[in-house]
């Protein structure tokens, strides 16, 4: 076996894990043009410039009358006759003169030589003739060409994921497609005798395989449609063929279970015939187990077994990687300061992610408390989190009252 990173004989952080692991990875080459309808959740290549101004002309930010300003009488009464309506789409032909305005409606185009809207609730009309009030401001509620963008400036920017706002900024400027990196390939299998795929009878010894479905989400969370290859049983020449495979046909490989080279574990010796993987021993809980490389041009992740230690471990590592390689810029997690409604306890020597509850107090505060029991099997407690209580390594005890850091889940924020 080749290293691709030098093995460290003492646990490694997961934040020096994940700097070797990124520094190994880039972008996937290439892009594809997609339609702004099928854009979601896609990352862009290339940085977009509006054609136009944004609106691109100027127009009412209310429903009222658009006058020329210099009609306003200052501390007077004043009224205006109307000479038309300018509608949203149905913009108003004619040319003002002094003493004259026009009925307009919220985005209508503000006649040429018109520089005012006064609103409609501050106005009496009768018949054609328009009474205004004496305090009446000039300029107000006109919204200039090009005030949200303007023509030629950037949108977005390479490196932006898609969000449905980002939908509408784009048809706002008349854009129908965007160059994006192509759909990550990515495959993914369970390995051990002991699992049985869910809907199947379970005999004793068995357990159902939850890891398959558990990565099926995190996966699609951020946009990536993988394959799922089922359960591999432990057996060399199975996995080795399942491995080879896959590495043929995809851009990544995940596997979960034989990351911890027990006796029964034959991930690692097949790697080392194939591939260029690493084992490491992280200095964090849960997840201590992780194997990182390639097999040919493939990106192969081996984790734990545990399903807890497959949700910290994707949260960590993996999911930051395979951003990287959609061609994202790397976000660091928020972080925020919580004081711990429970006494929390761990032993020294690894950065623990605790799964915590976190609430906001009508003062502010944010509070977090234990969902439970923290062993990676106990997957209850994940799915009763909302967030991860982040313990440094050398924490023992954080009492009650006490401030901790926490990293919310995308779902409570």
């Amino acid at each position: 076996m080749t290293n691709i990173c030098y093995a460290d004989t003492d646990l490694l952080t997961p934040e020096n894990a994940l700097k070797k692991i990124l520094s190994h990875l880039h972008a996937i080459k290439g892009y594809e043009i997609c339609s702004l309808k099928n854009a979601l959740g896609r990352v862009l290549t290339d940085f977009i410039y509006s054609p136009i101004n944004i609106p691109p002309e100027r127009n009412s930010a209310m429903d009222g009358y658009a006058i020329i300003s210099s009609d306003i009488k200052p501390n007077q009464l004043f009224n205006l006759s109307q000479v038309g309506t300018s509608w949203a789409g149905k913009p108003f032909k004619g040319t003002l003169t002094t003493g004259q305005c026009v009925r307009i409606f919220t985005g209508a185009v503000v006649p040429e030589n018109t520089d005012t809207v006064i609103i409609q609730e501050r106005v009496t009309v009768k018949n054609k003739h328009i009474y205004f009030p004496n305090n009446c401001q000039p300029f107000e509620h006109v919204r200039q060409a090009g005030n949200d963008i303007k023509q030629n400036k950037c949108l977005l920017t390479a490196g932006k994921k898609l969000k449905p706002v980002d939908l509408g900024l784009l048809a706002s400027a008349g854009i129908h497609s965007v160059k994006v990196t192509p759909k990550l390939r990515l495959a993914y299998f369970s390995t051990g005798d002991e699992l049985v795929t869910i809907g199947r009878l379970l005999q004793s010894g068995k357990i159902y395989d939850s890891n398959r479905y558990l990565l099926h989400g995190l996966l699609a969370d951020i946009g990536i449609d993988a394959v799922d290859m089922g359960v591999i049983a432990d057996d060399e020449t199975a996995l080795e063929l399942a491995l080879n495979s896959a590495a043929k046909n995809y851009d990544v490989i995940i596997t979960t279970g034989g990351a911890s080279v027990g006796d029964a574990d034959y991930i690692k010796q097949i790697l080392d015939k194939i591939g260029q993987v690493n084992f490491w021993k992280l200095a964090m809980k849960p997840g201590k187990p992780v194997a990182f490389g390639h097999i040919g041009n493939c990106i192969f992740f081996g984790l734990p077994g545990n399903p807890v230690s497959v949700s910290v471990t994707f949260d960590k590592l993996v999911k930051p990687a395979l951003l990287k390689l959609m061609g994202m810029k790397a976000v660091k997690p928020l972080r925020i300061k919580a004081k711990v409604a429970c006494e929390i306890k761990k032993s020294a020597g690894r950065e623990e992610y605790q799964r915590g509850i976190l609430t906001q107090q009508s003062t502010g505060t944010f509070i977090v408390t234990s969902a439970g029991k923290q062993d990676s099997n106990i997957i209850t407690s994940m799915s009763q989190a909302n967030c991860y209580i982040v313990l440094p390594a050398n924490y023992t005890t954080v009492k009650i009252g006490e401030e901790i850091l926490v990293e919310p889940f995308d779902s409570f924020i």
